[in-house]
């Protein structure tokens, strides 16, 4: 049997979380790959996931633009009622000088995750139809990689809740359209993200297939 230690790096499979080292093998159509030792799944070999990733992606594209200008949350108090979208809220204090923070809050919730949907499009487009990749795709989904954990859809809706619990007490509060929007759309990044195999893609980027 080969060791993992004399074999070429095209043929080594490394977990990128415990950094175990295994021998490649590809795992057959519905079956995953997982780390033994800290259960981390490594290849996802799921049928036409690269469809279903871009559909998800389009969606999740039009939900950040809709969810962004229609009324997110509608307050009522003491007889004046307020409706503020998504980007009230994030620009909130942009006239003072949080101003940075304001545009560093809206790029996190807003501008990087339309960004990384409309790079996963453009370099899983190509393999999906097997093509070449498109030109710049390593270069497209090492950034979208390197922005995912400054895509913050998930802490800014958990903040949104625990903001919520507190001013209850304090006024009426009605969910608007963007406010659903915005729920489902965290819900399609979690599902997107479970999709993804990105030693496939890496794969695929590195040995490009010809139609």
């Amino acid at each position: 049997m080969n060791d993992v230690h004399t074999l070429s790096p095209e043929h080594i499979l490394v977990c990128p979380q415990c950094d175990a080292a295994y021998i490649l093998a590809r795992p057959k159509t519905g079956e995953r790959a997982v780390c033994t030792r800290c259960h981390t799944v490594l290849i996802r070999n799921k049928h036409e996931a690269g469809i279903q990733i871009i559909a998800l992606s389009l969606a999740i594209a039009i939900l950040i633009v809709a969810a962004t200008f229609f009324p997110f949350l509608t307050i009522n108090a003491a007889g004046a009622t307020n409706s503020a979208s998504l980007l009230d809220a994030a620009l909130a204090f942009s006239d003072g000088p949080l101003m940075i923070l304001s545009l560093t809050t809206a790029a996190l919730i807003v501008v990087v995750p339309f960004v990384r949907v409309i790079l996963t499009v453009y370099v899983l487009s190509p393999i999906v139809l097997n093509r070449t990749p498109a030109r710049g795709a390593m270069g497209a989904f090492r950034l979208s990689e390197a922005l995912r954990p400054w895509s913050m859809v998930e802490i800014f809706a958990l903040g949104c809740a625990v903001a919520l619990i507190k001013i209850s007490d304090l006024a009426d509060v009605s969910f608007g359209s963007a406010f659903w929007m915005f729920a489902v759309l965290v819900f399609l990044v979690v599902i997107q993200d479970n999709l993804i195999c990105r030693w496939s893609i890496w794969d695929s980027l590195e040995t490009p297939k010809k139609s």
